[in-house]
């Protein structure tokens, strides 16, 4: 693609990113038959081509964003599927974060716009916050059908009630910064993102990490100061609170590697990882020091499947006997390229493993977008449950809770790949998973 920004806009290394993924683009337009809201709306501006163009035209000419363009960035979920069917490696990922903190810079949204995304910016990131909303919310939320209205903004209060849990389990009592002592000798040293809205929603699945990597031969550290990855920030353009999370992760394990060394920053929530393995681009233009603090931390972060393969996952039970859908989450499958591990360790593990129809398309949860753009999140939701049930399962199994929390509440259960893992190599089993001779 031809780009025309001036040498003073090349200046600036954000515009000199986007042009280079600009120009990376053939126009092909393959990336409309894998992304979710042109198959859901067949609008060629709710496509990553037709996102492209709107992106570039408002970087070139340097004006500030349109409602237009807004409109049809916002319906974008990041899901990067588009990347992995792009044959010119179009970095559409860089693009549309850097779209998005450009809008949030140039565009005033409405109050009411501005208020709901702050709210969710201020509160997901911090565990103890966002536990007291939920229990707010789940007091409140019986009477989520007695909003009014069709607004957008009646439609996301409505969604924001219906995804709050009915059960907000209390603080785990080993929440907070601790060193886990390996099982046996000591095969390598770790450090845990306890993250920010799993360890609220399900602590479970940082509690089912954390006895199998220690069981099998991991010291597991919950760094002091480590907390939210800053992904739910940054996806919302809030460039700064973003930031801000990312480097306090990044002093954190730093710390940590200065102190006893780390052999990997392990992460078990596949969003959280694919921001995380991005540290080092996103610090890029800071001081040397700086950056090569984020780079270090980049090329240590791993999702928990990467790490079981690596030291040889190995369960202890018999088979269970049970069909499991797995359900690859776009930031594993396409921000991270992983694909094959959390299948085989499945398999490994005694389960028969079934894939739904539709695998490379988005689930509808995508950090808030599931609040923010609850229509288009809902069709994807039943889209992706009605695949998974063509399959005839036992279970369904994903790698991230936000998957996981927008695609329960139906009959079947579904569970973290780690615990489900965990369960077969001596943990206990996982609520809602059948019971097994």
């Amino acid at each position: 693609m031809q780009t025309n920004f001036t040498e003073s806009q090349l200046a600036d290394p954000d515009t000199a990113v986007a042009n280079q993924v600009l120009r990376s683009c053939v126009h092909c337009g393959l990336c409309t038959a894998t992304c979710p809201t042109f198959q859901l709306l067949g609008d060629e501006l709710d496509s990553p081509r037709g996102r492209i163009y709107l992106i570039k035209d408002m970087l070139e000419t340097n004006r500030p964003a349109t409602e237009e363009v807004v409109l049809h960035v916002d319906r974008c979920l990041s899901c990067l599927s588009c990347m992995t069917t792009c044959p010119s490696g179009v970095h559409y990922m860089h693009l549309v974060d850097h779209a998005r903190a450009y809008i949030e810079r140039t565009y005033r949204r409405p109050l009411a716009e501005r208020l709901i995304r702050g709210v969710l910016g201020w509160i997901i990131p911090r565990p103890r916050v966002f536990r007291l909303a939920l229990a707010g919310a789940r007091l409140v939320a019986p009477l989520a059908r007695l909003i009014p209205g069709q607004s957008m903004l009646a439609r996301r209060l409505r969604a924001m009630l219906a995804l709050a849990p009915a059960n907000v389990p209390g603080p785990d009592p080993n929440e907070g910064p601790r060193l886990y002592p390996a099982s046996g000798p000591r095969k390598a040293r770790v450090a845990l993102l306890a993250g920010c809205a799993q360890q609220v929603l399900a602590p479970e699945i940082n509690a089912a990490t954390i006895r199998l990597l220690t069981r099998l031969g991991c010291e597991v550290v919950v760094a002091k100061g480590a907390g939210c990855c800053g992904s739910l920030n940054h996806h919302m353009g809030q460039h700064t609170p973003a930031m801000t999370l990312a480097w306090t992760n990044i002093e954190a394990w730093s710390r940590e590697i200065d102190k006893d060394g780390l052999d990997a920053v392990v992460i078990n929530a596949s969003g959280c990882g694919t921001t995380v393995k991005d540290y080092g681009f996103m610090f890029r233009t800071e001081p040397a020091a700086n950056r090569n603090k984020a780079e270090l931390i980049s090329g240590l972060a791993v999702d928990i499947t990467e790490l079981l393969t690596r030291i040889g996952y190995t369960p202890t039970r018999p088979k269970p006997g049970l069909t499991v859908a797995y359900h690859s989450a776009c930031s594993l499958q396409h921000g991270q390229q992983i694909t094959n591990e959390p299948k085989a360790l499945l398999r490994k593990a005694g389960f028969r493993v079934v894939e739904p129809a539709e695998g490379h398309l988005c689930c509808g949860s995508a950090g808030t977008y599931n609040m923010l753009q609850p229509d288009i999140a809902t069709r994807l939701r039943t889209r992706k449950l009605r695949n998974i049930a063509k399959t005839k399962p036992d279970l369904v199994a994903a790698g991230n809770i936000g998957c996981i929390t927008q695609l329960s509440g139906d009959a079947l259960p579904v569970v973290h790949t780690v615990a489900l893992l965990d369960w077969m190599a001596g943990g206990p089993r996982p609520e809602g998973v059948p019971c097994v001779a």
